[in-house]
């Protein structure tokens, strides 16, 4: 008789034991040939464009120009350095810059944000207004503010003068004299430009602060309301923390942009009067490219490298918590209770002194207008928490809406006034501008700006500029992110950590530290005055980043959908393609908008590399149409108008998607 027995179950292989793979398999990972090939274009973009570049700094900065040749002079340039006033001052003014724009910022970002979070209606619309000073370009506003704060032809000096504002903040002491000198007055030009830096930033940071309010558990608010406690209670206790790690993230990721902006300040003062707005990136610009010491502008750049590295480590740390288990709790277990209570206070401590002693005539006004907006705010919140605890909940809500109401028009005011007065004075006539007449509203309403602006200029070639290097620039950066980001994702090879933490730190690498050996490179190949200088210049800021949000995005979508698609016999590599790139499309055009909106507004290196007219793009060469003090004000404005609408018009039909990709990729990952 047969016996039948059952088939016993196959032997799975322990974990790590796997004898199917190959010697190489086992040292290098399962997928690393494959790995290879999908990282391969982004590593060399990477190591070529931003590593190289950045090595080669070093060795340059050691060296220096004695007619035609090139001397090696050791660490000269670095010692030259100590004696440099002119570099003192551009470092203090990086970081007076920074440390003002930031407070604000993160201030009235937080006050937008509640407001914003509170609302029961139109909430996505007020977003939608108060993202638009944040995605024109900064050429657009660079050349509006200076328009409005133009003693002569401005708005900003008339409005306030009519509403009897400027006479009172003469009276105080704000400003020394009435009618101000906005951007000629050593004593104001610094003021103006972190004025117009926060008008820029605010919706970075009331977006970020928004999604973060959404994250914060409502139930810990509704205990606490039962528990007894004041709107300010749970403020302290439940808001500021839930908001701790984002808002981190954000002020230091706001600060290196800021530490190291350029093109801001550059176009609205060219570092003056004086050297009173001029930063250390401007000191390096002007040793490196205009007094052609590469060597000495190099070593500018090189010498606060530690300082931003130490953001850009710390940033990179809170940036991947969430990816690490415990990391979390890794901040705690190093510091006691008392010393996590009193951190921020020194911090706040140390930075308030530090100011003081490097800037007195502007602490104590940004203290007093700063103060205002705070004590204006808490005294609302009292007043609500008041009836509210009197049982006036009718009142409390009549108050609390009448105060958001007013604070939310003010902030409409302040964001869209600029962009407002860059539209009607596009469509003003010369004689209109010139003989003030109908400021605020044309009469009537003239085409002769945008006429003027295509006759005998290379407005047309610079608009064509642009859009062929954005394009160029945002498929090479898509088409590499995409292999990348999936790899670093899905397959498994020695090195991906290290190489995600590669991508972040050239992600938040300034362009400041780039500019110099990027230019080198560009002379040394032949490239200078040329489109395709720009295209290989631009992936060093719009690759990182978009490989860094694809990483997430990839991450966010389930394997098992490409592990079914490989049972039924299809590639990897036809999974990536038929599986993973549909699912992934809201990702990938996040990432198109991104990369096309920073490539379209790029100022830096268009105008280093670019001289000629017939290879500028648009920033450049409305920066060009300004002859020493010849403003043709109302080119300008057509000229931002004209190039501001395809950036607003890319935001509002992709809103929808940008949301989306940022949500599963640049949170998640």
């Amino acid at each position: 008789m047969t016996v039948l027995r059952e088939r016993p179950a196959p032997v799975r292989p322990a974990p790590g034991a796997s004898p199917s793979l190959s010697t190489s398999q086992r040292l290098l990972g399962r997928d690393w040939r494959l790995a290879a090939v999908f990282i391969g274009p982004t590593l060399v973009l990477v190591a070529g464009l931003i590593l190289f570049p950045i090595v080669s700094s070093v060795l340059t900065s050691t060296t220096e120009r004695h007619g035609a040749e090139t001397v090696f002079v050791g660490l000269d340039n670095y010692t030259a350095l100590i004696g440099d006033s002119l570099f003192h001052k551009g470092v203090l003014n990086s970081f007076v810059f920074t440390a003002y724009a930031e407070i604000f910022k993160v201030t009235l970002g937080l006050i937008a944000a509640l407001m914003l979070h509170h609302m029961r209606r139109g909430r996505a619309i007020i977003a939608g207004v108060i993202l638009l000073p944040w995605v024109v370009p900064t050429v657009v506003t660079a050349f509006t503010w200076r328009s409005l704060f133009d003693p002569i032809f401005g708005s900003v000096n008339v409005l306030l003068t009519d509403s009897g504002i400027g006479p009172a903040l003469a009276a105080i002491g704000l400003v020394d004299s009435w009618p101000a000198e906005w951007l000629s007055d050593p004593a104001l030009a610094m003021p103006s430009v972190i004025l117009v830096n926060v008008w820029k930033g605010i919706p970075f940071f009331t977006v970020t602060f928004l999604a973060g309010l959404k994250a914060i558990d409502g139930g810990l608010y509704e205990a606490a309301v039962v528990d007894g406690a004041s709107p300010w209670q749970r403020f302290v206790h439940i808001t500021l923390p839930g908001l701790r790690h984002i808002m981190i993230v954000t002020v230091l990721l706001s600060s290196i942009w800021t530490f190291n902006n350029f093109d801001l300040i550059w176009l609205m003062t060219q570092g003056g009067p004086g050297d009173a707005t001029a930063p250390y990136v401007m000191v390096a610009y002007s040793k490196a490219i205009q007094q052609l010491q590469l060597g000495a502008g190099a070593a500018v750049t090189l010498v606060m490298l530690p300082i931003i590295g130490i953001l850009v480590v710390i940033l990179v740390r809170m940036m991947r918590r969430s990816d690490l288990p415990g990391a979390g709790d890794l901040g705690r277990r190093r510091l006691t209770p008392a010393q996590r209570r009193a951190l921020p206070w020194v911090i706040v401590v140390v930075s308030t002194l530090i100011l003081v002693w490097a800037s007195p005539h502007i602490v104590w006004k940004a203290a007093l207008v700063l103060g205002v907006f705070v004590v204006l705010a808490a005294a609302v919140g009292r007043v609500v928490s008041v009836l509210a605890a009197r049982g006036n909940r009718l009142a409390a809500r009549v108050v609390g809406g009448a105060g958001s109401g007013i604070a939310l028009l003010g902030l409409l005011g302040f964001v869209l006034a600029p962009l407002y007065w860059m539209t009607v004075t596009a469509f003003k006539s010369d004689n209109q501008i010139v003989a003030r007449t109908d400021d605020l509203w044309p009469t009537p309403w003239s085409t002769e700006q945008f006429t003027n602006l295509f006759t005998g200029r290379a407005f047309g070639t610079w608009y064509v500029n642009t859009i062929l290097v954005s394009l160029a620039s945002t498929v090479i950066a898509l088409v590499c992110a995409a292999l990348a980001g999936y790899a670093l994702a899905r397959l498994k090879f020695r090195g991906s950590e290290s190489f995600t933490v590669t991508i972040l730190l050239t992600y938040v690498m300034p362009g400041g530290l780039l500019f110099i050996p990027l230019y080198q490179m560009m002379s040394g190949i032949g490239l200078n005055d040329s489109l395709w200088s720009l295209v290989l210049a631009y992936p060093t800021f719009t690759l990182p980043f978009a490989t860094w949000l694809l990483v997430g995005y990839f991450k966010s979508i389930p394997a098992d959908l490409e592990e079914a698609a490989l049972v039924d016999g299809c590639t990897r590599f036809g999974a990536f393609i038929r599986i993973v790139l549909p699912l992934a499309k809201p990702g990938l055009l996040a990432v198109a908008l991104f990369t096309l909106t920073n490539a379209w507004n790029e100022f830096l290196f268009a105008f280093v590399f670019i001289t000629k007219d017939d290879y500028k793009t648009l920033p450049v060469g409305m920066q060009s149409m300004i002859f020493g003090d010849v403003v043709p004000q109302g080119q300008l404005a057509a000229a931002s108008l004209l190039i501001s609408i395809p950036v607003v018009t890319m935001y509002a039909f992709g809103q929808r998607f940008l949301t989306e990709g940022l949500t599963a990729g640049a949170v998640k990952g």
